[in-house]
């Protein structure tokens, strides 16, 4: 039997990632879309023929059994709460949650009502799977290098993702959500022992470095308040030590994703390029160096965004697992917390206190 799908926000998000693989996907059936624009909603239903509700409470169990929520970050809990509250199982984009406190209320919220899932696409790419069966060849692993660097990226000048009272954050949340989730898909969880952070904001309002293959008008205000480029140094409690880089531009030449993993006997490192960007890598590299030796691994070639297809393809067998109940909420509040972190050693390191990004600063 298909899933019935519904997509809740018809952003940027909803109408070029999700729509188009959820109507292709023979495992789904698209049954609702949810916007308040009416405009929107207007041009998405006469596309796909669906019923287009203007709030998501339109929605519940009876006809839905799945709510794909790609709405504005600060949206993301009180929707999916919301959803969860009314029996409908919601697959979350990423940031799951903004803060500690808001992972609490989709821990409550999922407890007696639908299933949480949790949106973060690049643990599903073939190059990083095959990175992935590399590590037994590194032996023990002692450090990772993490970055998202992109030449030209910054979103849509003066919209809600670079309001910090909107998206909670910048790059960090944006590409290093994605960055820290793929670490924990490739090393297994660990308590982090020691986080330091930095943050700079040197590209975010010069329009020459937005991200123009996202194909959206600039909004009416032009400056932005969050970080273009974050940098962190981790310490986890397995011992492995961890440099990550998110940036939404830079002085580079084409967008790189880079994952390097140095182990006693060996190292692995796949260059690519995460996401959308038409600015890539001319395709992904994958190494392994052994006592001075360096060698090419095979990386099976796929379109760009295969990763977003091939997560649907496990989402039947996630909502009916009951072991998955509370996973993601627990993913999730361990990388927020980080995140919490960073952004509070980055804040000590400037002159002056300011206001948190986040709603609540937590130790470990």
């Amino acid at each position: 039997m298909s899933v019935r799908a519904a997509v809740v926000g018809l952003g940027w998000a909803g109408r070029e990632l999700w729509l188009p693989r959820l109507r292709s996907h023979p495992d789904f059936d698209l049954v609702a879309v949810v916007d308040p624009d009416p405009a929107a909603r207007a041009a998405v239903g006469a596309v796909t023929g669906a019923p287009a509700h203007a709030g998501p409470d339109a929605l519940d169990a009876r006809s839905v059994d799945l709510a794909v929520v790609a709405v504005p970050n600060h949206l993301h809990t009180t929707v999916a709460a919301g959803l969860l509250g009314r029996g409908v199982s919601v697959f979350l984009e990423k940031p799951v949650c903004l803060s500690s406190a808001e992972a609490d209320v989709l821990a409550a919220a999922e407890r007696d009502g639908g299933l949480l899932l949790a949106g973060s696409a690049a643990r599903h790419r073939a190059d990083v799977r095959e990175l992935a069966a590399l590590l037994p060849e590194l032996g023990r692993v002692r450090h990772v290098d993490l970055a998202w660097v992109r030449a030209r990226g910054v979103p849509r000048a003066g919209g809600w993702f670079t309001r910090r009272s909107e998206a909670g954050g910048g790059a960090l949340v944006d590409l290093g959500w994605h960055l820290l989730d793929t670490l924990t898909a490739l090393l297994g969880p660990s308590p982090v022992r020691q986080a330091v952070g930095a943050t700079s904001d040197d590209f975010l309002n010069a329009g020459a470095w937005s991200a123009a293959w996202r194909r959206e008008r600039p909004a009416a205000a032009l400056t932005g308040d969050v970080e273009d480029t974050a940098r962190g140094f981790l310490l986890r409690e397995d011992g492995i030590s961890v440099s990550l880089r998110a940036s939404w531009a830079s002085h580079e030449a084409t967008d790189l994703s880079l994952i390097r993993i140095e182990g006693s006997t060996g190292t692995a490192e796949l260059r690519c390029t995460f996401g959308f960007s038409p600015n890539r890598q001319p395709e992904s590299v994958l190494t392994l160096t052994r006592e001075g030796t360096t060698h090419g691994v095979p990386v099976p070639a796929e379109p760009v965004g295969a990763e977003y297809g091939r997560q649907l393809d496990g989402v039947p067998a996630l909502l009916a697992d009951p072991a998955g109940r509370g996973r993601a909420v627990a993913e999730a509040r361990t990388t927020v917390r980080l995140m919490e972190r960073l952004y509070a050693s980055a804040r000590a390191g400037r002159d002056g206190p300011s206001e948190p990004v986040y709603q609540q600063t937590t130790s470990r």
